[in-house]
C-alpha cells in the first residue's frame, strides 16, 4: 500500500476524540492537546480530504455526512488496531502460548490435557486458534501448531509428534449386527465414514489385500469429531485413529470391529515458525513432545536448543 494516499494519523486521532467527545475541549482533554492543536489538526484533516467534517457550532461540533461516513471508518480502523495490538500484547505476555490446530486435535487431544499442559513451574496459559485453513504462524502472531499431515511443511520448524494404527469401529449396536471377527471383506458391505481424506481406509484395506475406493454411499465429513459423532449414531464404520477415538473406545461409545491395524499415511506434527522460540513456547513445546512419547532430544533439535 501507498501509504502517502492515507491522512495523517495525528489528524485522524484528533477528529476521532473531538467526534466522539462532541468538542475540540474534549478532543484536546483526552488528547492532552490545546483546544488550538486540535482545531489545527482537524484544519489540516479537513485540507487534505476537501471536504468539512464538522460544523462549528456554539457548545461544540456536529460531523456533517462526510465527518459522519468518516467517523465510521476510522473507528472501524482504531478498533482494528486495537485488537491486533491486544493480540501481540497478549503474546508478549511471558506465560502465554498462542496454539494453532484443527478441531479434532484441539477438541480430542489437546483440550483433556490442556489443564495438565498449563500447570506447572513455571505456569503457563495457552490460547488457542481453532480451524481448518492453512496458518501463516508468523504473520498470525502463533508460537505453536499442532496438525496431522504426511511431513514437514515449509516455512516452518517441524517435529512428528505421533503415528496412528487405524482400525475399524462402529456403534456398539451396529458392531452386534456386524460381528467382531471375520473376514475384512465383509466391511465393504457396509456405508464406511472418513473425513476429507480416505487414505486411512485406503490403507486398511490394502494391509488386508484389498481394494478400496471411496464410494457414492459411503459417508463424508471435514473433521473427525463428526466422523466420529456419525459412528456413535450407527450411520456407519468409521476407522479409529489412536490417540483421538481412545476415550470413546474406554467408554464403550465405540467399539472395535477387526484388531487388525494399519498405519495411517498421515501422523501428528508439532511446528513452530522459524527463528527464536520464547521460553513459555519452548517450556509448552517440551510438555507436549513428552506428552507424546518424543526423545528429549528430538525435541532439544526442535526448540533450536543442544540436548
Amino acid at each position: 500500500m501507498d501509504h502517502s494516499s492515507l491522512p495523517p494519523l495525528d489528524t485522524l486521532r484528533a477528529f476521532e476524540a473531538a467526534a466522539r467527545g462532541g468538542s475540540f475541549s474534549a478532543a484536546a482533554q483526552t488528547l492532552n492537546l490545546t483546544h488550538g492543536a486540535v482545531s489545527r489538526q482537524v484544519a489540516k484533516l479537513e485540507h487534505w480530504l476537501g471536504v468539512k467534517v464538522f460544523d462549528r457550532q456554539a457548545r461544540g461540533v456536529a460531523l456533517t455526512p462526510e465527518g459522519q461516513r468518516l467517523y465510521l471508518r476510522t473507528n472501524e480502523a482504531f478498533a482494528l488496531i486495537a485488537d491486533t495490538s491486544e493480540r501481540w500484547s497478549e503474546q508478549r505476555g511471558s506465560a502465554v502460548v498462542r496454539v494453532a490446530s484443527i478441531p479434532s486435535v484441539c477438541g480430542l487431544w489437546l483440550m483433556p490435557r490442556l489443564k495438565r499442559f498449563e500447570a506447572g513451574r513455571p505456569s503457563l496459559r495457552i490460547t488457542l486458534s481453532v480451524e481448518h485453513r492453512y496458518v501463516d504462524l508468523a504473520d498470525e502472531g502463533m508460537d505453536l501448531a499442532i496438525r496431522c499431515g504426511r511431513g514437514a511443511i515449509p516455512d516452518r520448524v517441524s517435529l512428528q509428534l505421533f503415528e496412528e494404527y487405524c482400525f475399524p469401529i462402529a456403534s456398539p449396536e451396529l458392531a452386534r449386527e456386524i460381528g467382531t471377527e471375520g473376514d475384512a471383506a465383509r466391511l465393504l458391505e457396509q456405508t464406511l465414514i472418513h473425513d476429507s481424506d480416505a487414505a486411512g481406509w485406503r490403507a486398511w484395506f490394502t494391509a488386508q489385500g484389498l481394494d478400496f475406493r471411496p464410494r457414492a454411499h459411503d459417508r463424508r465429513f471435514e473433521d473427525y469429531n463428526l466422523v466420529l459423532d456419525a459412528a456413535m449414531s450407527g450411520l456407519g464404520i468409521a476407522l479409529a485413529r489412536p490417540p483421538l477415538a481412545e476415550a470413546l473406545l474406554k467408554q464403550g461409545k465405540l467399539v472395535s470391529l477387526d484388531k487388525r491395524t494399519a498405519l495411517n499415511p498421515s501422523s501428528y506434527w508439532l511446528d513452530r515458525p522459524p527463528g527464536p522460540m520464547r521460553e513459555a513456547a519452548q517450556s509448552l513445546a517440551r510438555r507436549i513432545g513428552k506428552e507424546a512419547g518424543v526423545s528429549a532430544g528430538a525435541i532439544a533439535q526442535f526448540i533450536g536448543t543442544s540436548s
